[in-house]
């Protein structure tokens, strides 16, 4: 708990996920890398369309029954119904461009090969993109203010990080709605806090970890918005509502003109070439406004 000659709150990271294809399923890290646009593969890789806009479970809500894995040097993805499809992770097919929301980026065309799947299994055609690690995508500067953050195929930032807390309010309001309870990977985040109340990680400044390669400090910057995506259940990629009505009770972020929140957008501080692990202790530092 925090006092008033040390205003830090222990907390512990409870899971670390990566999302290597974005909208696609995530994976339970044991270890995870920061790099400058947040973990090592996040977001990585993006499902476009033949003009290369980005396609995700809000108009594909089966993308999230796309199960990659990391094995060796490659990332092996799986779905109901289809062969594995295997990427080598140090292999590119031709230059392309990507356009994620409103940024038009330098990318990678992953070939045929994985055209193909992609448009099989989700109906339409559709191919897969790889982000260039040589472009420089820059989170928007009215947040995150002095720091210059990097970004892949994410949304917006670097990182996003969650609370039990936060998701046991969640279903309990789901549970008093007579609606079923809901997994974290409803909600997509990369680190996810214990020793917070509900939703505590809206109030965080920072969060500071000491890892045997030094220091990691990441620091909240926004409150992430919430389209139809938690709606999604990733078990059978079928899209409901009970979800968002629940965040619709009490969640509307007048910072965002009243937009359903859930987690908090975050940038790396210090800590670039550092791994997190699941377990790890760390001190939460609050904002004051």
């Amino acid at each position: 708990m925090s006092t008033i000659d040390d205003p830090t709150l222990a907390v512990t990271l409870e899971s670390v996920h990566l999302y290597p294809i974005k909208s696609c399923a995530g994976i339970d890290m044991k270890e995870a890398l920061l790099i400058e646009t947040g973990f090592d593969l996040d977001r990585a890789w993006m499902v476009v369309d033949t003009a290369g806009e980005l396609v995700t479970q809000r108009e594909l809500p089966r993308m999230a029954l796309i199960r990659p894995t990391l094995k060796g040097d490659e990332l092996v993805l799986r779905a109901p119904g289809m062969l594995a499809l295997h990427l080598a992770l140090d292999r590119v097919e031709a230059p392309c461009k990507a356009t994620v929301w409103n940024d038009t980026v330098a990318a990678y065309d992953m070939g045929a090969l994985a055209a193909q799947w992609f448009s099989d299994f989700l109906g339409q055609p559709l191919r897969l993109a790889r982000f260039d690690p040589e472009q420089k995508r820059i989170a928007d500067r009215r947040w995150t203010g002095e720091i210059e953050a990097e970004t892949s195929f994410q949304d917006g930032f670097p990182l996003l990080v969650t609370s039990t807390a936060g998701l046991a309010e969640v279903n309990r309001r789901l549970a008093l709605a007579g609606a079923p309870a809901v997994t974290m990977a409803r909600f997509r985040p990369n680190l996810v806090l214990s020793g917070l109340d509900a939703h505590g990680e809206d109030h965080l400044h920072e969060v500071a970890f000491d890892t045997a390669e030094g220091p990691v400090r990441i620091r909240m910057v926004k409150p992430c918005g919430r389209c139809a995506i938690p709606d999604v259940d990733p078990e059978t990629g079928v899209a409901g509502h009970a979800v968002g009505d629940v965040l619709a009770q009490y969640r509307a972020d007048q910072r965002l003109e009243g937009a359903l929140t859930f987690g908090m957008n975050a940038v790396i501080v210090e800590g670039i070439d550092r791994s997190l692990r699941p377990g790890m202790q760390g001190r939460a530092s609050f904002a004051f406004d």
